[in-house]
């Protein structure tokens, strides 16, 4: 049971959080700030303002750190 918890809890992210990617877009950026939070991740890149809809579970896989 408390490894499911540790699992559920691991990666949240909030409004205003900048991830950084392990690719870039094709702009150059590997920063992305959080919009939005739910059951799907509204990011904008910080390079030339796009922004994306994401699931929780691919946005796991593609962030390589929290950089605030």
């Amino acid at each position: 049971m408390t490894r499911w918890r540790f699992l559920m809890n691991a990666n949240i992210y909030e409004i205003g959080d900048v991830l950084e990617f392990k690719k870039e877009h094709p702009c150059g950026s590997k920063n992305w700030k959080v919009i939005s939070v739910g059951v799907n991740y509204k990011l904008e890149c910080v390079g030339c303002k796009r922004v994306i809809i994401i699931p929780r579970v691919e946005l796991r896989k593609k962030v390589k750190k929290k950089i605030n």
